[in-house]
């Protein structure tokens, strides 16, 4: 069994007017099932409107189905009286930090949340003094958040969550408002979490180049898993990711085309470092010479 899991789950969102009659249903979520296992790694991809962040309330119950089920560790999210066990075992990570950061100085921020659900203090710095180092932040614990870059800021709200001790981190676009440097520290940051502390991590984002290292990766479309596998098996599948209105990582794009030029080139290709091991022979072959040069500088 999965840490999170899905059965059949919809969920519609219901437009009223003023007298509380329907006017309008869009259905998000249709019939979706999945199973997440505790420890994974699971990057969620689809374009705007495809039911992703949806789904990330969902498990969070910041949402509730409207059919279907959703358990988190085996708590059903429309239960009630585990509405708090929840939300301690799946922590949320939004795409505006400054959404999340509510302290005056960081280390007063990330145990704001620990300190909420009536943990010791000496427990609360511990957890505090831990979550810090894990994102690589404690030199800042004593700067206002506001002296802080958009990615230090989101590792910041990273190790808020970190300190209630969940089991599970859901991220929505995390890194949507960052740049480029932000983007990497951020998404190195989650692996390391996942990969020392076993945090289950399930990241939904439209930047192709997040998801190579993922364990697992799911496409979603008109609110229903439409692919699921390993990056390597969803990028192989250019033409099918390009009619969901998705791209691939730039090196897998500039591949592909050229395979289709007729190039000899693996069926996916997904870094730079496979690129050149995939041309490099080619190079050898056509043009030796200049390679033996460029080899012996």
């Amino acid at each position: 069994m999965g840490i999170i899991r899905a059965s059949k789950l919809i969920y519609d969102y219901i437009r009223r007017d003023e007298d509380d009659h329907i006017e309008e249903v869009n259905r998000a979520i249709d019939n979706m099932t999945v199973d997440i296992r505790k420890g994974d790694f699971v990057a969620i991809l689809g374009h705007n409107g495809s039911g992703k962040s949806t789904f990330a309330k969902q498990i969070n119950g910041i949402l509730l189905p409207t059919e279907g089920t959703v358990w988190i560790s085996e708590m059903n999210t429309a239960d009630d009286s585990h509405i708090w066990d929840i939300r301690r075992t799946a922590g949320m990570v939004f795409q505006n930090p400054d959404n999340q950061i509510i302290g005056n100085i960081v280390e007063e921020d990330v145990g704001f949340g620990p300190e909420n659900m009536g943990v010791p203090t000496d427990e609360i710095w511990r957890r505090v003094d831990e979550s810090l180092e894990a994102v690589g932040m404690t030199a800042y614990r004593l700067k206002s958040p506001n002296k802080l870059s958009g990615g230090q800021k989101q590792r910041v709200a990273i190790a808020g969550v970190m300190a209630m001790k969940p089991e599970c981190i859901v991220l929505d676009e995390p890194t949507a408002m960052l740049d480029p440097n932000g983007r990497r520290e951020v998404i190195a940051t989650l692996h390391e979490l996942n990969e020392k502390e076993g945090i289950t991590i399930l990241l939904i984002t439209h930047y192709m180049e997040e998801v190579i290292d993922a364990g697992r990766v799911i496409v979603m479309d008109d609110g229903r898993i439409v692919m699921d596998g390993t990056p390597r098996e969803i990028f192989s599948r250019v033409k099918e990711l390009k009619s969901y209105r998705l791209d691939v990582p730039q090196v897998t794009e500039l591949a592909y085309e050229l395979r289709q030029s007729g190039v000899e080139l693996p069926e996916c290709v997904l870094t730079m470092d496979e690129m050149m091991d995939a041309l490099l022979p080619l190079m050898k072959d056509r043009f030796p010479e200049q390679v033996r040069l460029e080899g012996e500088r």
